[in-house]
């Protein structure tokens, strides 16, 4: 991976743009402060010269009149201050020097900060990329993504990259009881931003969870007000959100108004600008003076969202977040380059150094996001404390991750006849698992309450897949109805153990029926607004469709536990002994199980064969014995 100072823009001679405008900046300020200097010495001299005080005389005021003059001015900047307090803006500074978080630490999503790099070039250089190429240059980047995934830490990069002020502000902090007072901040916010931009030669802003106020206004769908061609590949239905207050609405048009405001005259261009105006008012037509033009603030605004279907779609279109990045939990690869990168900054035993163990680390943290991977490196030197040690070993990260997975574990004290039940019941799981799906790694089977389940089964696929085929689906409808038959196979009877795995087992069903059309009808009922589940339900031909695959899946494991009950009697036997078993302890049992067995078939086979040997042996005894009799008697 190119690192930040060999991407470079072919339009890019010299220094950045960023610091051309910023050098720019400091000279005019140093300027300006040179020139109040020599005023104010050039005052203290002439009077000096001039034998005259520096300083005028304050006037001799009435104590009587002064009371009551502090106190109403007291008290109307009481009341002005706090109309400005509850306007002002609620964002935080962060100059590059706080931040300490660079594009190199930002790991595992190596697709996303390629595109980032490219558009820190691109804002460094927004000047030479209009001025030389014609192009209109980035002005906002969305982030979209599951919590933890590295929105936040990727935004706080870029600012420290580009060497500009960081503006964060969370967007609930925008929200207040007052009417308009949202919206006055949203101007306070955007005002800081043109500021800072000018200011320091341009600026960031990074708005958090911008869907607390940027929902989608009533009345409008993404359907009926598309914010580009590929909408419709983006959301699979139409989504209307009527029930949107008018303060709302107000609050997102001040959004997008405010996101077309980078180029809005300053303070002293419209004195200027208006001063020239009223000039302009007693000049011909061909002496006209020439307004100043609004030049625009070199910003890039940034906003964080885990829900960005539900944005207004005006927010989405070009001009005003003109890219789009999803952060996906990274692949096999980037959680590896994760392990690697926390596990370097946190004190770990010898064997953690084993390229293997990380490689097992990287593959059992299929779907996590790197905050989870950090967190449970975190909580892996907790348990390392708790044993009394200062340094963490693998048994302390795999003990962590089990209690991520399945949570902390609470003792029951059970009836010996549930124990049993409960025992069954998951070794029912495991075993379907075993024999129908061997490409999935059973990870953890326990009868300690954990969370809301008595017991449990954790499975995963070996490796890592983003497709699933109909073989895999139907195991997994196995998998879930294994309880049910081991159930109804060593008690005769089912309990209500089994009613999360039967809806387990119906929502899967359900996709195989009403999406993937993997039952013969290739209609999908995805493409209706309403629940998956309750669309095939609701369809008598897609319901009893379902019914036929719940239906084989339970005759299929009635017949394959039936044939391995050694098997759900094993691992029934090993969880009431040691109440949890986890990785290769589980197969370890279903591999002994499946050895004796064996053996125990072989020794019936060879006793058959033995008997069957000692009857003909007999039966030649018996022959030779009568024969020996009739030449006697002949």
């Amino acid at each position: 991976m190119p690192v930040a100072d060999e991407i470079t823009s072919p339009i890019r001679r010299g220094a950045h743009d960023i610091a051309v405008e910023r050098d720019r900046v400091r000279r005019r300020r140093v300027y300006r402060a040179s020139a109040v200097v020599i005023a104010i010495e050039t005052w203290v001299i002439v009077n000096a010269l001039l034998d005259r005080p520096i300083l005028p005389a304050m006037p001799t005021v009435d104590p009587l009149v002064l009371v009551p003059v502090l106190f109403f001015a007291a008290l109307l900047l009481l009341l002005v201050g706090t109309q400005m307090g509850s306007a002002r803006s609620p964002h935080v500074v962060y100059r590059p020097e706080q931040v300490d978080v660079r594009l190199d630490d930002v790991i595992g999503i190596d697709p996303v900060k390629e595109d980032v790099r490219r558009s820190i070039d691109l804002f460094q250089t927004h000047k030479q990329f209009a001025e030389q190429m014609g192009g209109t240059p980035r002005r906002g980047l969305l982030f979209e993504g599951l919590p933890g995934t590295g929105k936040t830490m990727t935004a706080k990069a870029m600012a420290a990259e580009a060497g500009v002020p960081f503006l964060f502000v969370s967007a609930t902090s925008f929200q207040s009881m007052y009417y308009g007072a949202t919206a006055k901040k949203i101007r306070a916010y955007f005002k800081a931003l043109r500021k800072a931009a000018r200011t320091e030669g341009g600026a960031i802003g990074f708005i958090e969870e911008i869907d607390a106020i940027a929902m989608r206004r009533g009345g409008m769908s993404s359907a009926a007000v598309a914010s580009s061609p590929f909408d419709a590949f983006r959301v699979p239905h139409m989504v209307t959100n009527a029930v949107v207050s008018e303060g709302t609405g107000g609050v997102v048009n001040e959004l997008l108004v405010q996101m077309q405001s980078f180029d809005q005259p300053t303070g002293s261009d419209k004195f200027v600008n208006w001063f020239i105006a009223r000039i302009n008012l007693l000049l011909p037509a061909s002496r006209q003076l020439q307004q100043r033009k609004p030049v625009k603030a070199p910003i890039l605004l940034i906003a964080a969202t885990n829900r960005a279907d539900h944005l207004d779609p005006a927010l989405l279109r070009p001009g005003r977040f003109d890219r789009r990045l999803t952060f996906a939990t990274p692949d096999a690869v980037g959680r590896r380059a994760l392990v690697d990168h926390f596990l370097a900054r946190r004190s770990t035993d010898s064997e953690l150094n084993d390229p293997a163990l990380r490689d097992r680390l990287a593959a059992a943290t299929n779907g996590w996001t790197p905050v989870m991977i950090e967190h449970l490196l975190d909580e892996a030197l907790v348990n390392a404390l708790r044993r009394g040690s200062m340094a963490m070993t693998y048994a302390d990260v795999e003990h962590a991750r089990i209690t991520e997975m399945v949570g902390i574990g609470h003792p029951v004290r059970y009836t010996e006849g549930e124990q049993r039940l409960i025992a069954t019941h998951e070794a029912g799981h495991a075993v379907t698992a075993w024999l129908a799906a061997p490409n999935r790694t059973l990870e953890v089977l326990t009868i300690i309450r954990r969370g809301d389940a008595l017991g449990l089964l954790a499975h995963g696929d070996c490796e890592e897949v983003w497709t699933h085929s109909h073989y895999d689906l139907r195991a997994l409808v196995q998998i879930a109805m294994g309880g049910w038959v081991a159930e109804e196979l060593f008690f005769g009877q089912t309990s209500t153990g089994p009613a999360g795995d039967l809806a387990s087992a119906t929502r899967t069903a359900a996709q195989m029926v009403g999406a993937a059309g993997m039952t013969g009808s290739l209609i999908s009922f995805a493409a209706t607004p309403h629940d998956l589940v309750s669309a095939v339900l609701s369809d008598a031909q897609a319901r009893a469709q379902l019914e036929a695959v719940l239906d084989d899946a339970r005759t299929t494991v009635r017949r394959m536990l039936s044939r391995h009950r050694h098997l759900v009697e094993a691992l029934r036997d090993a969880l009431l002994e040691r109440h949890e078993l986890i990785g290769e302890e589980i197969t370890d049992v279903l591999e002994a199980a499946t050895v004796a067995q064996e053996q125990l078939l072989a020794r019936e086979e060879s006793d058959k064969l033995a008997a069957g040997a000692a009857a003909v042996a007999a039966g030649i005894a018996a022959a030779a014995g009568a024969a020996a009799e009739r030449l006697r008697v002949a």
